[in-house]
């Protein structure tokens, strides 16, 4: 059997966690650049407020019911995430929990007897909830894709499931499926929503009974015969490893108001190395290739969104590195070459890649030793933010300003990773 299990709401639960007051209050938090609505309570559900939609076009209906707006805090988020991820390895056993997003993990509860599903499934709520205090829901069946299933459900009606559903029976599976829209099951998208219903498929039950030769013919291949054979209660999706070596990594962001200047395009390159940078060596790699991009701001006046175009270059290293300063040369080269003067950008974004172990790269006998401890210095640099928070140490190109960067004009503060803000209690 497998379990998923889903922190209720978590942007909002976040932060109600450390606002008690807002406890059964409507709660929003925001995107980047406080742009659109990417988390809603329950409570701001009912008064209407719609998911991705614009905190612009929302905010009259926000206003007139004191809903609660937060920017979003990742540094908060991503702590509480990981303090649930090690509560679950703790009750479930490390080998047994799959981190599937920031606030959802797949469980294998092969070793549960059947009959003890659903008191084990309250133990790992309750003991969550009271370590966390993070609220969540905890889906169980005999796959992941019926897991979700459960897990949908249980949602939807709280107070009557208390949060937990066990699918452990062919008539309690027949339900759950003739309850799921075709376009809520796991693994279907818009696109292939729509071709279903126009094939008269419209529950997840109706999907259930094709033959996974149907899948395989309509479905994207061994994607679809696995979801079918999922759907039939055939475990065919099984759990995976934890991805700790990243393949590329990737640092984006839009800026809070538009950059025409190439300093402060160039500072926002440099600042976004250096976090891609920190994340390599956080996974003890080294990048052979660096790749810049900038989108620009135009508008299309045909229409009633904007659009921007897109220019990026790449450069190869001749030495494998992760060296922040050695990355942040080429960077800024890379920006001056493809910035254009007299245009608009919103964004910018710094790529690395052909990651290799740092193990691997090879001393040069040639080159001083000085040259040879950056990485040393790299590690105190690393260690210093990390302790202190906030880039206490950064590099010159980074720039001390930084207009540029995404407004946060609703933050809260960051509770549980620096000194200065961790919360008062009276």
């Amino acid at each position: 059997m497998k379990a998923i299990v889903d922190c209720n709401s978590f942007y909002c639960s976040c932060e109600k966690l450390f606002r008690p007051e807002l406890e059964h209050k409507p709660v929003i938090v925001l995107s980047n650049n406080d742009g659109c609505i990417i988390a809603r309570s329950d409570e701001a559900k009912a008064f209407g407020i719609g998911m991705a939609g614009p905190y612009f076009k929302a905010k009259p209906l926000i206003e007139k019911h004191g809903i609660t707006t937060f920017s979003s805090n990742y540094n908060l988020y991503g702590d509480l995430s990981w303090r649930v991820m090690e509560t679950l390895r703790q009750i479930a056993g490390e080998e047994n929990v799959e981190v599937y997003s920031v606030d959802e993990a797949f469980l294998n509860l092969e070793a549960v007897p059947k009959e003890s599903l659903y008191d084990f499934a309250t133990q790992i709520k309750e003991t969550t909830e009271l370590w966390t205090g993070i609220k969540v829901s905890i889906g169980v069946a005999a796959t992941k894709v019926l897991a979700k299933v459960a897990n949908r459900l249980c949602k939807k009606n709280k107070a009557a499931t208390n949060c937990i559903m066990v699918l452990d029976s062919t008539k309690k599976i027949e339900a759950a499926l003739q309850q799921t829209d075709i376009d809520a099951v796991w693994g279907i998208g818009y696109q292939y929503a729509e071709k279903l219903k126009r094939m008269g498929i419209n529950t997840a039950f109706d999907l259930s009974i094709r033959s996974p030769e149907f899948g395989k013919k309509y479905l994207g291949g061994i994607v679809g015969v696995r979801l079918i054979r999922e759907l039939k209660g055939i475990p065919s999706i099984g759990m995976k490893d934890e991805l700790t070596n990243k393949k590329m990594i990737a640092t984006t962001r839009m800026f809070g108001e538009p950059v025409t200047e190439l300093h402060r395009i160039q500072e926002a390159i440099a600042t976004y190395t250096a976090r891609a940078a920190e994340k390599l060596r956080r996974q003890k790699g080294a990048a052979q290739t660096i790749s810049i991009f900038l989108v620009a701001k135009q508008e299309n006046f045909n229409a009633s969104f904007h659009r921007g175009t897109s220019v990026s270059s790449y450069a190869t290293l001749p030495i494998a590195t992760a060296q922040t300063n050695l990355l942040i040369k080429p960077a800024l080269a890379m920006a001056e070459r493809i910035f254009t003067e007299g245009t608009t950008y919103k964004k910018a974004g710094v790529l690395l890649y052909n990651i290799i172990p740092d193990q691997s790269i090879q001393g040069n006998l040639f080159v001083s030793d000085n040259d040879n401890k950056g990485r040393l210095l790299m590690d105190v640099i690393d260690n210093i933010n990390f302790s202190q928070r906030n880039d206490v140490l950064k590099f010159a190109s980074s720039g001390t300003q930084r207009n540029w960067k995404m407004q946060q004009n609703f933050n809260s503060p960051k509770y549980t990773s620096r000194w200065k803000e961790l919360c008062g209690v009276k």
